[in-house]
């Protein structure tokens, strides 16, 4: 079976650091930071009383209210990203075989916002009986994001939802990239989107010990490879990646930012929440990305790492990079855009793939922010080049975007500077 290529061909984005795509990339590779103070609830009495938060954002600009009340925040980011993306592509869909469009979207939790608030609201009115939403379920399942996008666009191919923790979001582009190129779609809507700035969300990672509590310094707070760091920092937003087939995007003209030349997705079997301390998992699932892309460890020239800021996961990524790409893994460039945007859980993958697709647009390289001299943790290699503080120039051919979850799952995308 001869596969077929398949390329970006639009960006959409709502992050912590930017309503829009141009926003978002000038934020990262300029290190601003998104974090803050939580303003969703009263943090009084939480461990971790910041978070990185979409700012000034206005769901009506894209959504109709009779729609925005029936879905939950997550959905509203996620529809938001998309309407960009699909604007950016200049796909017109009166023009395309609609048949042949789909929508794949990845959320690690869903709803998570509206089911807290129903049932606070259940508990509160106990004495005139059980009475909720009936648009409880539409808010609280995580596949509406990938249904109202479908719904609004008339796109009938492919159309569901992935979910493998803070790996979801890649899963549905690779997904995405599986569907086009052995031709049961031509066009694919992916992406992730995660709201779960509340507190159960804040609450329960607290209880695991996985979230900064760097409350005097909320936007030092996420420091990947750093000696010092303490717990990621939570983000929410989402970002949509038009995947489209190669010789469908030409017919029309349209513009390509970058090609998806391989992928990889491997499993840990470790434990619930760590990771293997070898970075194993990590290791297969980057080598399987470019073994299917035919390529060689050299040809590599950035990795947008997963990169969370936490003790373990830090520390077994930068092993699996130094034991894959040996001598190598000092000529490369790597960094962690959630220094910036925070952490998105199920959106994660999706929105630094789409800023791994914009270093190879644009060969400049994104920081890894707050990082200080003295600061260095003694079981990493910082011969590696970690991006710190500053964004790069340099030519980028070739990079991964790696993306790992609770439970194990492991993600791995190669995207490639389109030459044709």
């Amino acid at each position: 079976m001869k596969f077929r290529r398949v390329v970006v061909t639009g960006l959409g984005a709502v992050s912590p650091i930017g309503n829009n795509v141009p926003d978002t990339w000038n934020n990262a590779v300029n290190g601003v930071s998104g974090a803050g103070p939580i303003t969703h609830f009263d943090t009084y009495l939480f461990k971790t009383q910041f978070a990185c938060e979409v700012k000034d954002f206005d769901p009506l600009k894209c959504m109709d209210k009779r729609d925005l009340r029936k879905v939950d925040i997550d959905t509203h980011y996620g529809f938001a990203s998309a309407v960009e993306a699909i604007s950016d592509s200049g796909l017109d869909f009166e023009k395309v075989d609609c048949n042949r469009v789909g929508v794949i979207y990845g959320e690690g939790i869903g709803g998570l916002t509206a089911l807290e608030d129903e049932m606070r609201a259940y508990a509160q009115n106990l004495e005139n009986g059980p009475r909720f939403s009936p648009f409880l379920l539409t808010k609280m399942i995580s596949d509406m994001t990938a249904g109202m996008i479908s719904i609004r666009y008339g796109l009938k191919g492919p159309n569901y939802v992935t979910t493998s923790a803070c790996a979801s979001s890649s899963n549905a582009i690779i997904d995405a990239y599986d569907q086009i190129r052995i031709g049961r779609a031509d066009v694919i809507v992916a992406g992730g989107a995660e709201a779960a700035i509340c507190p159960t969300g804040v609450g329960s990672f607290n209880a695991m010990h996985a979230l900064s509590v760097r409350n005097d310094d909320p936007q030092g707070a996420s420091r990947p490879f750093s000696k010092s760091r303490d717990g990621f920092v939570m983000a929410e937003g989402a970002a949509t990646l038009i995947l489209e087939e190669y010789e469908h995007a030409v017919a029309r003209g349209a513009k390509i930012y970058a090609e998806i030349v391989g992928t990889g997705l491997t499993a840990d079997a470790y434990h619930i929440t760590a990771p293997h301390p070898d970075g194993e998992g990590a290791y297969r699932v980057m080598k399987a990305a470019l073994d299917e892309a035919g390529l060689q460890t050299t040809d590599v020239d950035y990795i947008n790492v997963h990169g969370t800021s936490t003790y373990a996961g830090d520390i077994a990524e930068a092993k699996a990079i130094k034991n894959l790409f040996g001598e190598h893994a000092y000529n490369l460039n790597i960094s962690s855009t959630k220094s910036v945007t925070g952490h998105l859980l199920g959106a994660a993958g999706a929105i630094e793939a789409l800023l791994t697709v914009l270093t190879v647009k644009n060969d400049v390289v994104p920081p890894t922010i707050n990082h200080a001299d003295g600061d260095e943790d003694p079981e990493i290699d910082y011969r590696m080049n970690f991006t710190f503080n500053k964004a790069q120039e340099r030519k980028v051919k070739v990079a991964l975007s790696n993306t790992f979850g609770f439970g194990g799952h492991n993600a791995s995308i190669a995207f490639k500077k389109i030459e044709d």
